[in-house]
């Protein structure tokens, strides 16, 4: 397995980190995360003209062309600079969708702008009973002589409130927890009968719940085959969860550094705090840490990259690593730094609240370990 990167892949992270180092302070991300949009309106077009949002997409559909490698070297930036942009909502996780089951006519409508920075989406497709299982719908779409009528909620939808174009998975046959039955569908956000209640979550993303009631919508709003979407909705959770281990990767990288960093500096007792063994003892299992879950994040995207029988479970494993490991790293970059640590004011307080928020996304560790092992039998 090849695990070098290409040049015109070091000049997209390269292109990434610059900006981060360059552009995007914590000092800066603050004043963003703090305004009305809960993003950068001006940057998120600065992605777009730098070819970002058109990255994860065919040249045919208007991208460039990239696949998972891409992905994870640009995640792992927005992980050290705590990108508040709705990058992983509205290019990874809709865009991901209408990447896989848009027809032409759909791609023309809606991915054309999306790539070119014109149109915010989002996938509502978590909902209050479901927890971690993205089958569990009961959101339902009845057909009728004119198309579709959808009634039911989604809870927590990621850039929710801001989103132009919602996409809803719906029940459209068979039982509450059933992968057959489930259908995508395309739907304006300013459509009749869509109610969002919009938030800001722990972590300053912008998210929303959604209730539906009576949304009619015709034909040309479902997204593939009818009944047959749960394939789909799998695949770009997983790659999204990959995307947001990535993310933890850079978060993990950067906190073990800062940490490292204040050691050297912070006195205490007339030396360094870095100069106390049990310190140094715990700083290094954090190197550690931070180094294996590099390695398995390259290695479940090479094999997700690959579509491997087994890139599922390499999924759950990467995920697994986030929730136990990647939580350590943040807990010990924290409590070194003392009571500082979980102040407003330090930028370590935000990683750890953001590396928190991924844990519980998509899935725990709990939840992926026990999808790893279903997944080996």
């Amino acid at each position: 397995m090849d695990f070098s990167i290409s040049d015109e892949q070091l000049m997209l992270a390269d292109s990434v980190s610059k900006f981060i180092e360059n552009d995007y302070d914590f000092e800066r991300r603050q004043k963003i995360a703090e305004s009305d949009d809960g993003y950068s309106l001006e940057l998120w077009q600065t992605y777009a003209e730098l070819g970002w949002t058109a990255v994860p997409f065919a040249e045919d559909d208007g991208g460039l062309g990239g696949g998972p490698v891409e992905l994870m070297l640009m995640m792992e930036q927005f992980g050290r600079g705590l990108v508040v942009e709705p990058y992983l909502a509205s290019i990874v996780l809709a865009g991901g969708i209408l990447r896989r089951a848009a027809d032409t006519g759909q791609k023309a409508q809606w991915l054309a702008p999306l790539i070119e920075g014109g149109l915010q989406a989002a996938l509502a497709f978590a909902e209050p009973q479901g927890r971690f299982n993205i089958a569990d719908i009961k959101t339902t779409a009845k057909e009728n002589d004119n198309g579709f009528i959808l009634s039911g909620s989604k809870t927590c939808v990621l850039n929710g409130g801001g989103a132009e174009l919602l996409i809803i998975p719906a029940r459209t046959s068979g039982g509450q927890a059933d992968e057959d039955g489930i259908t995508l569908f395309a739907i304006p956000a300013d459509s009749s009968g869509i109610i969002r209640q919009s938030y800001t979550t722990v972590d300053a993303q912008q998210a929303a719940d959604i209730a539906l009631d009576d949304v009619t919508v015709t034909g040309a709003a479902v997204l593939g085959k009818i009944g047959e979407g749960f394939n789909t909705l799998q695949d770009v959770v997983d790659e999204a969860t990959l995307a947001v281990c990535a993310e933890a990767v850079g978060i993990m990288r950067t906190m073990h550094d800062k940490t490292v960093e204040y050691a050297k500096n912070r006195v205490q007792f007339g030396v360094p705090i870095g100069s106390f063994q049990a310190l140094q003892h715990r700083m290094v299992e954090t190197l550690i840490a931070c180094e294996q879950s590099q390695s398995l994040l390259m290695w479940a995207v090479m094999l997700y990259s690959a579509d491997n029988a087994n890139r599922q479970q390499a999924v759950s494993a990467m995920k697994y690593q986030i929730g136990t490991a990647g939580i350590s790293v943040a807990r010990e970059a924290v409590q070194i730094h003392g009571g500082m640590g979980v102040t407003w004011e330090l930028d370590i307080a935000h990683y750890f609240k953001r590396l928190t928020a991924i844990d519980l996304l998509f899935g725990n560790a709990d939840y992926h370990l026990d999808r790893f092992l279903r997944l080996s039998t």
